[in-house]
């Protein structure tokens, strides 16, 4: 796996990230840093929780710096996600991005945080005071395929009522 793409239980370094984008040809580095807060539309967040399908995540996420490289031009993209319990105030997700000039390393990095959000197989749960969510799960493009084949293989149920 590359050092370039990271998932794990362990604290995020954003300066680990950030280091392994920079070259003397770059002349700008963006670092993304996703943090837990502590509310959600009014509820007290406890923690984050996260889980991964590791295997095809470490794919997509390779996809995607492998596309931003080609679409923006960009050489040097960094992606690190946690996994398991995320409290307040920690990091849950490092993208840094650098570039010879500031727009495409903005833009790129702004895209794969879009895009790691909709194609990759890590899911959000918010632990509230009181209860907990599964945020987004409906939106995402696995649970979409998940659905389908689901419907797909399940036996006919007969209407007896």
């Amino acid at each position: 796996m590359s050092e370039m793409i990271v998932i794990t239980e362990q604290p995020l370094n954003p300066e680990e990230y950030t280091s392994l984008v920079q070259r003397d040809s770059n002349g700008a580095v963006v670092t993304f840093l996703g943090t837990t807060r502590d509310s959600f539309e009014g509820k007290k967040v406890i923690h984050l929780e996260y889980e991964a399908y590791e295997e095809m995540a470490y794919k997509k996420l390779e996809e995607i710096r492998q596309e931003l490289r080609a679409e923006f031009g960009v050489e040097d993209v960094a992606i690190a996600h946690r996994i398991g319990p995320v409290n307040i105030g920690q990091i849950s997700l490092v993208v840094a991005v650098a570039s010879p000039h500031r727009k495409e390393a903005f833009f790129a990095c702004h895209e794969a945080v879009n895009r790691l959000k909709h194609v990759v197989p890590i899911w959000k749960k918010e632990v509230y005071d009181g209860g907990e969510h599964w945020v987004s799960c409906e939106d995402h493009e696995f649970h979409e395929e998940a659905a389908s084949h689901q419907s797909e293989t399940a036996p006919a149920t007969a209407d007896n009522d």
